[in-house]
């Protein structure tokens, strides 16, 4: 009876052991795993910084863009304006 108590006993302690190492190793794993996640975050976030600032960029060209658009044709209408004052001078 009392080889069974200790067969018990140590059985536990070696199962408490155990579990405790696997504890230790799943809280490590879990440790890297979340440093992983917060790495790919980061990167992800500056990507996004990168295509917001490339889109606000843009958008700041097409503005200008327009702007030049408006002083061509504004250009263009005066030259039209020049040959056809010159024209009726003649």
């Amino acid at each position: 009876m009392i080889e069974a108590i200790i067969t018990g006993v140590v059985a536990i302690m070696v199962c408490m052991i155990n579990n405790a190492f696997q504890q230790k190793r799943a809280d490590q794993q879990h440790h890297t795993t979340i440093e992983l996640i917060e790495y790919k975050l980061d990167q992800l976030t500056h990507k996004v910084e990168l295509h917001n600032n490339a889109v606000v960029r843009l958008y700041e060209v097409e503005k200008k863009c327009e702007v030049y658009d408006e002083k061509f044709r504004v250009a263009n209408h005066r030259i039209d304006d020049l040959e056809h004052d010159e024209k009726a001078g003649e």
